[in-house]
Order: C-alpha cells, then structure tokens, then sequence
C-alpha cells in the first residue's frame, strides 16, 4: 500500500485545473530557415490551453474585473474580439460560472466561432468591413450590451489595463529568464496594443537596449504612424488579431523602435514554410510576425538574439490559409495556368481534387459526400473517369421526397444524363449559356473529364481579374 497522504479534495467552486497551465510556453529557436547572422527564437503561446497568447490577459482581465468588484457572482462577461480573447475569455468565464457574449467580425475563422460556441458562449456576428463609429463596429456594439445588461462587465481588452500588466508580470520576466538575460529584440504585433506596451514596459526596466519591433499587416495605420506619425485611411487584411484603423488605448506607440509591413501573401507564404520546415503549426498572425522578424535579422550587419511568438495555432486556419483551395480563391497562392477554361476549375480531377460518386453508388453515399464536402452536387464517373451524369440536390430531392427508402437507390436512377459539356477551348460566354440554362458545366477535353466550373468558380475566377 501507499504511504503518500490522500490528495486535496477538489471544491465544488474550484475553477478547473487547467487554468494553472495558462503561461510558462516554451521558447523553441528557429534553426531551418534563413535567419542572417542572427539567431531567432519564437514563444509557442500556441500552447497555452485555448491555444493563444490572449489565455495569459483573458485570465488577468477578469480575476482584475473581479478584486475591484466590477465582476459579481451570476455577472455577464461582454468583448470585442477578433477571437483569440474570446476563446480565453470563454473558458475561463465558463470556469468561473458567468455568461459570456462574445461580438465577433465576420472575417474572422469559422474554427474559432465553433470553438467559442462549443465553450458556452453567445456569439453576435457583425460586420468586418465598417470602421470605428458605424453602428454595425463590433466593439461599438459591445459596449452597447455592456449598457443594457444589468451586471455585465465589458473587458475592453483595447483599454483595460490588466491586459498590458499582464505581460510585464508574465510573459516578459517569462522570456527573460528563457533567453538567459541576454536579448537583442522583440518583434511583437498590435491588437490591443497590451503585448508592445507590456514586454515594452518590462525590457525598458530590466535592459533598455532591447528593441521592440512592430510587424504589422499591409492595410492597418499603424506602420504608416511609426514612420511618418501620420494617420492615414486604412485598407483591409486577411490576416486575424493583429493591425487597426486605429491606436488603442493600450498601445504605447512610443515604445517601438522600428516596423515591418507585411502583406497577407507573405504572412500566409511564411506560416506555411514555417510549418514545413521547423514543424510548428502557427496561426495567420504568426506569419506576420515571422516575417517581420526574418526580415529584421537578415538586414543586420552584426549577431543578435531575437525573439518573436508563435500567438496562435494553425489548427484554427485550416480552412484557411492551410487550405490550398481557400489559398487560390483568395488570390494568395498561384496555380499554372493554361489560358483557357481550365483556370477557372476549382478542383481539378487529375491531381485528385473532385468529389464524385459513381452510376452504381447509392444514393446515400452520393449524400453523404457531398455533405462531407459541402457541395451541392458531384459529377458522376464511371470506371474509366469519364463522365456520365451530374447528380444535385435537386435530383437527391425529387428521387426520395415520397419515399425516404429511396436513398437506397443507384445514383443512375436519378442524376442528369444530359450533360452540358464543354471543351478548355470555349469562351466565357459559353459558360454564360450553360449557367442561363440552369446547369453546371462540365469541361472535358476529347473523353477526359477535367472537372466542373460553376457560377461561384466564375465570380471567383472574375474577381481575381479586378485591378489592383
């Protein structure tokens, strides 16, 4: 028998222990990308419990909100997020017992939406492309719910000074200690602004040589302030969580040595080789900051150690910039043309792209994959790969809407035979036709099915050709 005395009881009101794991990440160094005369390291905040540096302030803001009674036992936790501090603040309201509503930019993953929701919180959509002051801005919006909710408390991550603290008692004695009190920089992003202003506050103490350096995405003011102290119009990124069309309260500016503009196509190139070759999964932001300080490093002319952070996972942006189809759609990633039809195919059926169902599938499995794939219809192929039918929901519809039982028929007894095909050769307003007449259309070039183009592959397709 053991001798070992019996373990603590857990109290009903104890929060999880899980939230003893928020902090203390490790700090990995990069080794297989081209760094200059530098050495690089990156704080993996993916491994915080929600997966995001913005567990460390969630955590502060609301045990802050509690000290000073702004929080109260059955309160209501209201932000504005991009989703990261959500989902800290998600977890850690739910831990605690509070409702939690979360005002969310529809821009933003639809894994972190899911996740919010699977943690207990209530989620109010808004609008990404309207600026500060409309009705529909999502931080606007939650300060309005702040005023009609008896007992809510709005965290307001973009003012509330427990967010820098934060990181001035955390994360930056943590980085500290890891790099052996010697550090030449810090390549940071602004969100909220409480990262810069936190560790920017901490190294001025413990050693004002270290440089903080802003990597900020294409589009946002906040390069353009560093440079010129001007405020100019601000664009749109697809990057998430970091950049503004404005300053934060918490972000103190004053602290930022140089910065780094980065488009989204570099963001996205570099987490991406980021994963290839170091084998750590970062989130859009990562790539931003990465970038940002890969291109610091290699304009040295001397040694430093820099330290930037992985502030996310990638497994909330695997529909997204992990996602090879999403890539091209966007614009982001390129694919070998050939000039004609065949550019404007979203998955290609030689490299293994097409969903598809054969004559003799039933029609439950034809469902089932194309609920799996979220498509509203598959090309029917035979064994040689040649097309012999087209079967959508309408067909689905019409076939079992009497008789559920029907699902167990052969996919042959229900989908179109009558094919509107055409060569790579012919032109858009062909495609035009097929579409007027209600179908979809099929590319074949002589017997070889190359795959379909429908209406959303056209928008697609035309959009990409708008001037830049």
């Amino acid at each position: 028998m053991s001798s070992s005395s019996p373990a603590t009881p857990i109290l009903p009101n104890d929060p999880p222990a899980i939230l003893s794991l928020i902090g203390h990440t490790p700090l990995v160094e990069i080794t297989h990308m081209d760094t200059g005369p530098c050495r690089l390291w990156v704080k993996l905040e993916n491994m915080n419990p929600t997966g995001s540096i913005k567990d460390r302030v969630a955590l502060a803001m609301i045990e802050a909100a509690e000290r000073e009674g702004k929080l109260k036992p059955g309160g209501t936790v209201i932000e504005a997020t991009a989703g990261n501090t959500g989902l800290g603040l998600a977890l850690i309201a739910g831990a605690k017992g509070y409702r939690i509503i979360l005002v969310i930019p529809d821009k933003m993953s639809q894994e972190k939406i899911a996740h919010v929701r699977a943690l207990g919180a209530e989620v109010r959509l808004t609008r990404s492309d309207v600026m500060r002051g409309h009705p529909e801005y999502y931080q606007d919006i939650a300060a309005r719910l702040t005023d009609e909710i008896p007992g809510a408390f709005y965290a307001n991550q973009f003012g509330n000074p427990a967010n820098p603290l934060a990181h001035e008692t955390s994360t930056g004695p943590e980085i500290w200690d890891q790099i052996e009190h010697d550090l030449d920089a810090v390549v940071v992003g602004v969100g909220s602004g409480g990262t810069l202003t936190g560790l920017g506050r901490f190294f001025k103490k413990v050693d004002p040589k270290v440089e903080m350096i802003l990597a900020d995405p294409t589009g946002s003011i906040l390069y353009e302030w560093v440079k010129t102290g001007k405020i100019e119009q601000a664009g749109s990124w697809a990057v998430e969580g970091i950049g503004e069309d404005f300053i934060p309260d918490n972000a103190d500016m004053s602290l930022v040595r140089d910065a780094f503009e980065i488009d989204d196509i570099e963001s996205f190139a570099v987490v991406r080789e980021l994963l290839r070759k170091e084998g750590i999964l970062g989130g859009s932001s990562t790539g931003t900051l990465l970038a940002g300080a890969l291109r610091y490093c290699r304009q040295q002319t001397e040694p430093k150690r820099v330290v930037t952070f992985v502030c996310d996972t990638g497994n909330k942006y695997l529909s997204k910039m992990f996602n090879d189809f999403w890539m091209a759609e966007q614009g982001f990633a390129q694919r070998t043309t050939k000039g004609d039809l065949r550019d404007l195919i979203s998955h290609r059926y030689d490299k293994g792209e097409v969903i598809s169902v054969g004559p003799n599938d039933t029609l439950l499995t034809a469902f089932k994959r194309m609920r799996s794939a979220d498509v509203s219809q598959v090309p029917v192929l035979n064994g040689d790969g040649r097309a012999v039918g087209i079967l959508d929901e309408s067909d689905l519809l019409v076939k079992v809407h009497r008789d559920p039982a029907c699902f167990n028929e052969l996919v042959s007894s229900a989908m179109t035979d009558r094919l509107e095909t055409l060569s790579p050769a012919a032109k858009i307003e062909d495609l035009l036709g097929v579409f007027e007449r209600g179908r979809v259309a099929i590319v074949m070039k002589d017997d070889k099915f190359l795959g379909l183009i429908t209406r959303t592959d056209l928008l697609s397709y035309l959009r990409l050709q708008m001037p830049k």
